[in-house]
């Protein structure tokens, strides 16, 4: 089985656990059959593994959520980089490119397109398979899964079948419709287009030589800022006349606000929380190191995190995300491949940061033009390297490095460190890397 998983997103409808590095499906609120946390997408790839073990798994991704899917998924993780934001066609047709050009997969193997954030059972990726199955045959040119509705949802697109048997050629689609044309719909059997579908290799590499002028997949990566916004339902799926659907009728729930989060989570609480026994039908989730008492709450949501606290109604809880966006405010904590950091207080000319580094992994070698920095080693081991110069650090020690100075950390345990940037101008952009310059 040959899948892409799609892993997108702004960040904004989980806020304030989401934001623009680390979006909903890097949350951490399922748990897996060891009890502990886990996020969509490492329950996503896991349930992929468990029904297929040699399953070749690629995710398609932005740059910022890279750091964060090595973190989750481990450093050999398949990505597929998309250099900016150009919509689901080209991310896909790039994603194909990476498996035909740099992975050789044959024209003729299927390949499977899904998002990466629906909550389901192993069901549903067994279904997969079969989809990826059906497209190898090649009956059709795109197969897609068609959920069974199990109400008359106004949120997603409907797939009108033109039989009611399990796999069914394609009438047509309907863009995302009142309750009361939803309704009829689905009288007539119609389905939940679930952004699932399968196809053969070659066959999107012929379309996508025919909209995108491109010989290879560094050609394509390369052009990429130039490509035209466009969906791939729009370019290939709506255009499509050999298209068919299989039906999947087992549970199916697109977690993509707090209301439908709240009831899948795998506790009703996480953090340092307290509800009174008058709360009802209440979920919170804390992640700063100070209590949070409830009393009386019902139907609501609550959420803390660094970069803000969330208290909700559920249902109102779904027409959160303008809000955000007029926020407009930078990400406060983040996962990256070696660990997390945590910004703890901003001021003027000045920012603290509470830093994670895993045993075994280093920050990179880098500088800065703008600002001085100071460490602080709360707990662990490792190696500071300072302009070529090793030094081995544990709790207690103090590094301070000027602006201009090259850097890194390495953790041989976990590393906790406070870091503490000092300038007039800090800015995220302000790094310059010297990997190659680094011997360890």
């Amino acid at each position: 089985m040959n899948i892409i998983l799609l892993s997108g997103g702004s960040g904004q409808r989980l806020w304030p656990l989401s934001n623009s590095i680390r979006s909903k499906q890097f949350i951490k609120l399922f748990k897996n059959d060891s009890d502990e946390y886990e996020s969509m997408v490492q329950r996503v790839y896991h349930q992929i593994k468990a029904v297929d073990k040699s399953a070749s798994i690629m995710v398609a991704t932005s740059r910022s959520q890279v750091s964060a899917i090595k973190n989750q998924l481990g450093e050999q993780v398949s990505i597929c980089i998309e250099p900016c934001r150009r919509d689901t066609f080209p991310a896909i047709a790039l994603a194909v490119a990476n498996l035909f050009y740099e992975k050789r997969l044959g024209g003729e193997e299927a390949v499977v397109i899904c998002p990466v954030d629906p909550y389901v059972d192993h069901t549903y990726y067994e279904a997969v398979n079969r989809l990826g199955e059906l497209a190898a045959k090649g009956d059709a040119n795109i197969t897609l899964m068609g959920i069974e509705p199990s109400y008359p949802s106004e949120k997603y697109g409907y797939i009108i079948p033109d039989t009611g048997e399990n796999i069914s050629r394609v009438k047509e689609f309907k863009e995302k419709p009142t309750e009361k044309a939803a309704r009829e719909y689905i009288s007539k059997g119609a389905l939940w287009n679930a952004g699932v579908f399968a196809l053969k290799v070659g066959y999107l590499m012929e379309i996508a030589h025919k909209m995108l002028v491109f010989t290879d997949y560094q050609d394509l990566l390369s052009k990429y800022d130039k490509l035209p916004k466009i969906s791939f339902d729009y370019a290939v799926v709506e255009k499509e006349d050999r298209i068919q659907v299989m039906r999947y009728a087992g549970a199916w729930k697109d977690v993509g606000t707090w209301n439908m989060m709240a009831e899948v989570m795998a506790d009703r609480t996480k953090g340092n929380v307290t509800l009174d026994n008058t709360c009802d039908n209440t979920n919170v989730i804390n992640e700063l190191d100070i209590p949070i008492l409830c009393m009386g709450c019902k139907d609501m949501v609550i959420a803390a995190s660094s970069d803000g606290i969330l208290v909700a109604d559920k249902e109102q809880s779904s027409y959160m995300k303008p809000y955000v966006e007029k926020m407009g405010m930078e990400a406060m904590y983040a996962e990256k491949s070696w660990g997390t950091y945590n910004v703890i207080d901003v001021q003027d000319s000045f920012m603290t940061i509470k830093v994670l580094l895993n045993a075994g992994h280093r920050m990179k070698y880098h500088s800065h033009k703008r600002r001085d920095e100071v460490w602080t080693i709360v707990a662990g081991e490792g190696t500071v390297v300072l302009d070529g110069e090793s030094r081995e650090v544990s709790a207690g020690d103090v590094i301070k490095i000027e602006h201009g100075h090259k850097h890194t950390i390495v953790a041989r345990t976990t590393l906790n460190v406070i870091e503490v940037q000092i300038g007039e101008d800090i800015d995220v952009k302000d790094k310059e890397i010297f990997d190659e310059e680094l011997h360890l």
